[in-house]
């Protein structure tokens, strides 16, 4: 059998796309906001509970680093194909260290877990039991972010910094074909991420639902940018954020504000309610703690906006986290460029 060879000139590097990444950001904001969106979303419904789910994703992800150890390659159809799927056993304190909570949160949360029949253990065997919960599949998931894949590439094209030729489709066969190995690469991205989250905002619900107004804000603020400026002015990740986190809109001049109006369109209590499937009056208590801490203002409608106070608070955190994004990136592109 042939050795086949790698040409190591067509490899990216985490710099490389954490730097094009962020130098065009008004080509990306917007879809990872949505892509985030979008998985918190599902987060949250399994169980009505992010922590959970969370505590779930968190076993999987150390099983899926054993398979990765034993050289053991699933795909998807592989992985789904039981509705039972034996995890490697863990601890209450191992879980605390990686979810950052308080024990007390993390044995009670694992013990209703085991009340509702997900988490059992038969004889020394532990396993998570699918049919016991609302799981959903990432097939939508999976499509989202083999979009936001492509426009990255897309970007690294254009500065003859990657060369394959890529399509949606053919980036979600690739992640279908190397599952195990793919989806490990994506929780050690977004568990990280979302951990940080619960800390800055105290609590995951107060951030999905700051996440949620946040979404609003970023498809009027792009909507605006395209009809403004068309395609020709870039905007960086600062400029960009900077921008969307305007939540005072007295701060924009005349002519921004009189052709502009859409930007201070916010989002409703019961809107967060139905796009997120949170009890309204669980949105109402997260805002007002948001509108305490400075995230959020009510705008002239009596809806959520966010204010710029979240450039100091928000923007420092986001840049670091971006770089376990760029890592998850640069493996799939990587995997792309050999398969």
């Amino acid at each position: 059998m042939s050795l086949r060879q790698i040409d190591f000139s067509k490899v990216l590097s985490d710099d490389q796309v954490y730097d094009h990444m962020m130098a065009r950001y008004d080509l990306l904001g917007k879809d990872w906001i949505n892509h985030q969106w979008r998985w918190m979303n599902a987060v949250y419904q399994a169980f009505n509970d992010h922590y959970k789910y969370m505590i779930i994703i968190s076993l999987v992800e150390k099983t899926l680093q054993f398979y990765d150890q034993m050289n053991i390659k699933l795909t998807y159809e592989q992985y789904y194909s039981k509705n039972f799927l034996q995890i490697d056993k863990f601890s209450i304190t191992e879980l605390c260290e990686k979810l950052q909570l308080p024990k007390e949160t993390v044995r009670r949360k694992v013990l209703e877990l085991e009340k509702l029949g997900v988490l059992k253990r038969q004889k020394k065997q532990i396993i998570i039991d699918r049919r016991t919960f609302t799981f959903i599949k990432p097939e939508k998931q999976m499509k989202y972010t083999s979009a936001y894949i492509l426009k990255i590439s897309e970007i690294l094209s254009k500065e003859r910094l990657y060369s394959k030729k890529l399509d949606a489709k053919m980036i979600e066969n690739v992640l279908k074909k190397n599952f195990s190995i793919c989806w490990r690469w994506f929780y050690r991205m977004q568990i990280p991420m979302v951990i940080g989250y619960h800390e800055m905002f105290e609590d995951l619900t107060t951030f999905h639902v700051w996440g949620t107004v946040c979404m609003n804000q970023a498809f009027n603020y792009s909507a605006t940018l395209d009809k403004k400026n068309g395609s020709n002015q870039v905007h960086d990740y600062i400029n960009f954020q900077r921008e969307l986190f305007k939540g005072d809109y007295n701060q924009f001049n005349e002519e921004l504000v009189r052709g502009d109006k859409a930007r201070s369109n916010g989002v409703s209590a019961m809107s967060v309610s139905d796009m997120t499937g949170i009890p309204r009056a669980t949105v109402i208590r997260k805002c007002k703690f948001l509108i305490k801490n400075e995230y959020l203002r009510l705008n002239e409608k009596k809806q959520y906006i966010l204010t710029g106070f979240n450039v100091q608070r928000v923007l420092p955190y986001q840049k670091l986290i971006f770089r376990n994004k760029a890592k998850f990136i640069r493996k799939v592109l990587n995997l792309l460029t050999i398969s």
